[in-house]
């Protein structure tokens, strides 16, 4: 099993997600400069946060048109999982890897701190360690985390059951309140058609060692491990 953690001009949450692949999880993973490209095979790809370029023109706008992005959006279309956190979601999305986009905050400023999501799909490559509804504390960290789509591009997602996460309050309510960027009703984690693509704003390598406040953000990266050891190698993801 191989993993990467794609390395941006920019990017700053690459070491702490292979931290958590290598030496909380156990997974052979590696850090992958854009330039160089993919140049093995991998299972999984990971999207790291950061503010990769600057966030010039639009968050994640010029890595999305990066070389490397098309060789990973290859690697989508053959059934290889790939994981967008934070400005990685906003690299993915920009590359249409999933619908929608993630945009400038409902009130315009920088937010770090703890939230709560509540699990919506348990059925994902992404999820399936998790039980459904299940509310877990994450923290985000972001000003354009913000997700937005057309109302039947919702509509579809709710239908299809691609909305992996929301924001809500301790007890799992989903809540104007409990929103702290504005999202679309509440979403901050969405699968690709295919379902082995996953974009999301919350930071779970940040929540993954008991040091760090919260564990429950490495049910993520250990469900990414479990589909692949009972799918094998970029198997079928739906």
């Amino acid at each position: 099993m191989k993993f990467a953690v794609v390395q941006f001009g920019g990017s700053n949450c690459d070491q702490d997600t292979y931290h958590v692949l290598t030496d909380v999880c156990g997974v052979d993973t590696d850090l992958v400069w854009y330039k160089d490209g993919l140049r093995r095979p991998y299972d999984a790809v990971v999207l790291p946060g950061g503010f990769s370029y600057g966030d010039y023109l639009r968050a994640g706008a010029i890595a999305a048109r990066t070389p490397v992005m098309a060789e990973i959006i290859r690697h989508a279309k053959s059934g290889g999982l790939v994981l967008g956190i934070c400005n990685g979601a906003q690299i993915g999305s920009e590359a249409g890897l999933v619908p929608g986009t993630f945009t400038l905050n409902a009130y315009p400023k920088f937010i770090s701190r703890h939230v709560y999501l509540r699990v919506e799909n348990t059925t994902s490559p992404f999820t399936g360690l998790y039980r459904e509804g299940e509310v877990i504390r994450v923290p985000i960290a972001h000003k354009e985390g913000r997700y937005v789509a057309e109302d039947d591009v919702i509509a579809r997602l709710n239908g299809d059951g691609r909305v992996a996460f929301r924001f809500c309050d301790e007890h799992g309510n989903i809540t104007p309140e409990s929103n702290p960027n504005g999202s679309a009703q509440n979403i901050t984690g969405v699968l690709s058609e295919a379902g082995n693509v996953l974009a999301m704003m919350p930071h779970p390598e940040r929540a993954s060692e008991c040091a760090l406040g919260s564990e429950d953000g490495v049910k993520i990266f250990n469900s990414m491990i479990a589909h692949i050891e009972e799918h094998g190698h970029r198997g079928p993801t739906r």
